[in-house]
């Protein structure tokens, strides 16, 4: 079957008394289609596809969601991957029985309002959805959105220059556009992080500016395979990191973020005693900055619901031997070059990044995925929430 095209092999047919839809072999086409062999080296041939339509197929039709399958269609992206039988990310697109009515941001919030269970599922299980297609215009109307699904607010502690911009919504980072963001968990370092980030493209780069993700157990997988002791040790010592923050916002700086707007206060013992709640130490410099000191951390983490996947849950390669930061083992010993490098190399062979839509809305789970922001022509307004 090598070189035959899937839909040559496979027809789609419905069964009696049902909904749902199988792929058959063609009765008139190809008898030889009909023996067991040449089935078994059809289906071996196209087992990614065939896992694909099972996703697809799958991911609506779930115990107690007549009103979402309703509302919904799954659609696919470009850059899309299928993995472990699940698509990242799961596309979610207004259902084409009443597209029109569905395509309005009323109809979205509606709908998430009515099935948050359901939504939490899919983010779970998916570790990243993509609602796209739906007429949502700005900042106003994704707040309303993001209240709808239902997750509690989490306020945003990190190195990041970010603008307030309505209810729970801020701007992304505010750093250069023609400066990489590198993949990272949200707030990975401190107590309190969120479990979701959601993110909303108010305006699509016209080049570049993708918000590319990565499952962050196929991280681990592969870490473990290259570097299995290398690995163990690490988590076994734990990591502390550092950061250095200048008093006031610098966005000439992807991590400009002053430690007063971070902190939300100009007092320094104040600034101390709120750091402390967070999990971290300072340091006070002469020129008026002050070194944030985070750890130790364990280098993976497992989380509950997530298959016990073990997470890449650290930031040892976007800080490691950095300007203004640093990654280093628990007990002053550095961390092998080459174990970073080939780490950063594995972190963007799984990375999975697909185009921005005006309107379009990422929900990420923070916990199972990693982030970025590729280097981007003006204008790009991508806006963000993080919830708990």
């Amino acid at each position: 079957m090598e070189g035959t095209s899937k839909d040559d092999q496979f027809i789609i047919d419905e069964c009696k008394d049902q909904n749902k839809k199988d792929a058959t072999p063609p009765s008139k086409e190809s008898a030889s289609n009909n023996d067991y062999e040449a089935l078994m080296a059809a289906l071996n041939a196209n087992r990614e596809w065939l896992q694909t339509k099972i996703s697809i197929n799958n991911a609506l039709f779930t115990e107690g969601t007549s009103q979402s399958s309703d509302f919904f269609s799954v659609g696919e992206c470009e850059g899309q991957k299928t993995i472990d039988g699940e698509q990242m990310p799961l596309v979610l697109t207004p259902s084409t029985a009443d597209e029109k009515d569905h395509k309005s941001h009323e109809a979205l919030v509606a709908a998430l309002r009515a099935n948050r269970e359901w939504l939490e599922g899919k983010v779970i299980a998916n570790s990243a959805v993509l609602l796209r297609g739906f007429d949502v215009r700005d900042a106003v109307e994704f707040d309303a959105v993001v209240d709808a699904m239902g997750w509690p607010d989490i306020r945003y502690v990190g190195p990041a220059p970010r603008t307030h911009v309505h209810g729970r919504v801020w701007t992304a980072n505010e750093g250069p556009l023609e400066q990489f963001v590198y993949f990272h968990h949200e707030m990975v370092l401190i107590k309190e992080f969120p479990e979701k980030v959601i993110l909303f493209c108010e305006v699509p780069p016209p080049e570049g500016g993708e918000t590319p993700f990565v499952p962050s157990f196929r991280v681990t997988e592969r870490a473990l395979e290259e570097f299995p002791e290398m690995v163990e040790e690490l988590d076994a010592k734990g990591l502390r990191y550092t950061l250095t923050a200048l008093s006031k916002n610098d966005t000439k700086s992807m991590r400009g973020r002053g430690w007063e707007d971070a902190f939300g206060t100009s007092d320094k013992a104040e600034a101390e005693k709120r750091a402390k709640a967070l999990g971290m130490d300072l340091e006070w410099l002469p020129d008026g900055s002050v070194k944030t000191i985070l750890g130790p951390h364990t280098l993976t983490r497992v989380f509950p619901g997530r298959r016990g996947r073990r997470m890449w849950f650290n930031t040892v390669v976007g800080m490691h031997g950095k300007e203004v930061s640093s990654a280093m083992v628990a007990d002053g010993s550095e961390i092998p070059a080459n174990f970073v490098q080939r780490i950063g190399e594995i972190i963007e062979e799984e990375s999975i990044q697909f185009r921005w839509r005006r309107g379009d809305i990422l929900i990420l789970d923070n916990l199972a995925t990693l982030h970025a922001r590729r280097p981007s022509l003006p204008p790009r307004r991508i806006l963000v929430a993080t919830c708990k």
